[in-house]
């Protein structure tokens, strides 16, 4: 608890710029969130500046919510970039297996999220797992996700998030 209070205050006290790929429905409520945090937010799509604006930053979040083909080619380059630089990325895939373009498979060739934070049917869909889709509401409860977001985690190399009635935090077996 006291780690998670320290890297708290050391947010407060760095303000570090959070370069932002996400979708025009939860953009402003995402600045605002990184700004009551402490952070500082700045909303970059354009595939024309993602490698000058990526290793300004010291995080990049992907949020798929709205997606286009443009905004999939800025996505790319940015997680290549951020791996390139040594940056975190956090991705979202908001409706992931919706529909045969939000498969991520593209995106994840690309490079590599060290954290991924979904709802359940989310987390399942990424773990190659067939789940009935909901769109952005999950279809499945996040206890359900358990073992896909070990098998997510265990295959990407990073930190599975998933949201749900009972919050879960995954690192390979670690829960």
């Amino acid at each position: 608890k006291e780690l998670v209070w320290e890297n708290i205050q050391r947010v407060r006290n760095e303000a570090p710029l959070v370069h932002n790929i996400t979708n025009a429905v939860v953009m402003n409520n995402t600045a605002n969130a990184l700004l009551a945090a402490g952070a500082s937010p700045i909303m970059a799509h354009a595939l024309e500046e993602i490698d000058e604006m990526v290793p300004l930053c010291r995080a990049t979040v992907i949020n798929i919510g709205t997606l286009d083909r443009f905004t999939v080619e800025s996505m790319k380059a940015a997680i290549r970039r951020a791996n390139e630089v040594g940056r975190p990325v956090v991705l979202d895939p908001v409706g992931a297996g919706a529909t045969s373009f939000r498969t991520l498979q593209e995106i994840l060739v690309s490079g590599k999220p060290q954290f991924i934070r979904g709802n359940a049917s989310e987390i399942m869909v990424m773990a190659g797992l067939s789940t009935r889709s909901k769109g952005v509401d999950s279809s499945e409860s996040s206890l359900n996700s358990l073992e896909a977001a070990k098998a997510l985690s265990k295959r990407v190399g990073c930190i599975v998030c998933v949201s749900g009635e009972t919050d879960l935090v995954v690192e390979g077996d670690r829960v």
